[in-house]
């Protein structure tokens, strides 16, 4: 194995158990400190805000675990494996060296050494103060700073390379713990005697993520050092810079398709055979056009989020028009579109998205669907299917008895072990039978007529906009949305000691027409947003606590 690996070992056992920050502060002794991995999209986002996004990351990742319906909340619960390590270190080491190659350095490297074949002690510190707090996330202290200024010069030595040596050292901030993780540190509470308080750096880095998916650019940074974040007048004028930034749009996507579950959308497949228009380019601009949909509404429009179940604007590609059955005039690109008020679709859950999403490769699924929309957006978590269960007379499509789904539900659903869930799961998810299962429309099933009538928490629909209609003005839907945006932030499922806040944030939501820029704004400029645990002396690491 290359002496790389070795070598970062040794810088990451240094970064965790010392702190980097220039002021003292240290990683929580006396409470219980966040810790959680990126994401593959954190990591990739932050890259290339690092570096450029020309800067290419390409290898296997960890597995990022999905808990509480997001995966933002499993990353509080994922350590780094000696595999998963390995591959970081095959990440990092590709990365570093496309930073510091011929191509990169002019900008990626503050100076220019005196000889390209040698060490430059001055060089290398000037490369290492001005890219190690950025991937950090904090400054380094001089003696961090000497110490891998002596590890750029003896790779460089025994390279005979100076930039070698840069990127030796590169590689192993970048896969130091508090890169791969946001580790939280905690300082001395000046306000209160004897109490701790997130040091501004945690806090800068909590709030980057939360609103750009990204690790924090050079203005919260700089905010930090001056303490802007420890008042509420400077926390929230960095709030309102960073919701006006064109990256408050790549936060917001960040949220949607974790809460969607698009992450599952790259392992989507279909029988060809009865799915022939069924590709990845279909999939790629099914996802793209749904995470349109909802920044063109809730952005671009300051919409209300409960109208995303029924607003008939959206935006379409030919390679989707094919599949939706609708003119599209661009050739190539991307156009605005809206359905007709006589349309049968009408909001997220006629997508092809979601339809698609949610169902076996060769045919559609009202039970899968249905579980997903008390799921995904009523926040109702509903139990598996007992293991033996016969799914055989749900599977027969070719029953004459039993045409439609909805015949060969209503057998399947005698089991009593079935009935329960079957009864809150299958009306949402019958509405939307009038959709194939890559998403087409159609009005029939093996030459009956589909009826797409039901229930849902008392009110009745006839089709899949009535059931949109039915989402929009159910209260479940708005606390779903508040309570996944909050755990979403938090890193954790809210428990009761978070009633409060969420109740809080539910009235907030409400008085501004239910807009979510300020719902997130409330959230971030929130104590509880920058709370710390103090219920344990214990800190929590990646596979145990130490």
């Amino acid at each position: 194995m290359h002496s790389l690996q070795s070598a970062c070992l040794g810088l990451c056992a240094t970064f965790l158990l010392a702190s980097c920050g220039s002021d003292g502060g240290a990683i929580a002794q006396t409470a219980t400190p966040e810790m959680r991995r990126l994401t593959e999209d954190e990591y990739r986002h932050s890259i290339a805000d690092l570096f450029g996004a020309d800067i290419k990351v390409i290898g296997r990742f960890e597995p990022d675990l999905r808990r509480g319906g997001l995966l933002a909340v499993g990353t509080s619960e994922v350590a780094v494996t000696r595999a998963g390590f390995e591959q970081y270190d095959n990440l990092a080491r590709n990365i570093a060296a496309q930073v510091v190659d011929e191509k990169h350095r002019k900008t990626s490297v503050p100076c220019t050494p005196v000889a390209a074949k040698a060490p430059d002690d001055g060089c290398a510190e000037q490369f290492i103060r001005t890219v190690g707090p950025r991937v950090l996330r904090r400054p380094l202290n001089d003696q961090k700073v000497g110490a891998l200024t002596a590890v750029a010069r003896r790779e460089a030595e025994t390279s005979r390379d100076f930039y070698a040596g840069l990127e030796f050292v590169l590689a192993g901030l970048l896969v130091a713990p508090e890169f791969l993780f946001r580790v939280d540190v905690v300082e001395s509470d000046p306000t209160r005697a004897g109490a701790t308080r997130l040091d501004g750096y945690s806090k800068a880095t909590r709030l980057s993520y939360f609103l750009w998916n990204t690790t924090p650019d050079e203005v919260l940074l700089a905010a930090v050092a001056r303490g802007e974040l420890d008042t509420a007048k400077g926390l929230a004028r960095q709030v309102d810079r960073m919701l006006a930034s064109p990256r408050f749009e790549t936060g917001v996507r960040a949220f949607f398709a974790d809460m969607l579950n698009f992450d599952g959308l790259a392992a989507v497949t279909k029988d060809p055979q009865i799915y022939p228009r069924f590709s990845r380019t279909v999939m790629g601009d099914a996802e793209e056009q749904t995470l349109r949909t909802i920044t063109g509404h809730l952005l671009a429009g300051r919409g209300d989020y409960r109208d995303l179940f029924t607003t008939r604007k959206t935006f379409m590609t030919r390679t989707l028009g094919v599949v939706y059955r609708v003119p599209v005039a661009a050739e190539t690109g991307w156009q605005s579109f809206e359905f007709s008020q006589n349309d049968p679709r009408a909001g997220l859950l006629t997508q092809i998205s979601f339809l698609t999403l949610h169902g076996p490769a060769g045919r559609s699924s009202p039970t899968l669907r249905g579980k997903a929309v008390r799921e995904v957006f009523l926040c109702q978590k509903v139990p598996d299917p007992p293991g033996n269960v016969d799914f055989t007379p749900l599977e027969d499509a070719t029953n004459p008895a039993m045409k439609t789904v909805r015949n060969r539900l209503m057998a399947h659903s005698t089991n009593p072990a079935c009935a329960g869930c079957h009864k809150i799961m299958d009306p949402m998810g019958l509405a939307l039978e009038n959709f194939d299962g890559l998403g087409q429309f159609r009005e029939q099933e093996n030459g009956s007529v589909i009826d797409a009538s039901g229930t849902l928490d008392g009110a009745q629909f006839k089709n899949a906009v009535e059931l949109g209609r039915a989402m929009r003005d159910n209260p479940a839907t708005v606390s779903c949305l508040v309570r996944n945006v909050a755990g979403y932030a938090i890193g954790r499922s809210p428990g009761r000691e978070d009633n409060a806040w969420l109740n809080d944030l539910k009235a907030g939501f409400a008085k501004n027409g239910h807009r979510l820029p300020d719902l997130m704004r409330r959230i971030a400029t929130s104590d509880r947003f920058y709370a710390i645990s103090t219920t344990s002396g214990d800190v929590k690491v990646a596979g145990g606590t130490h």
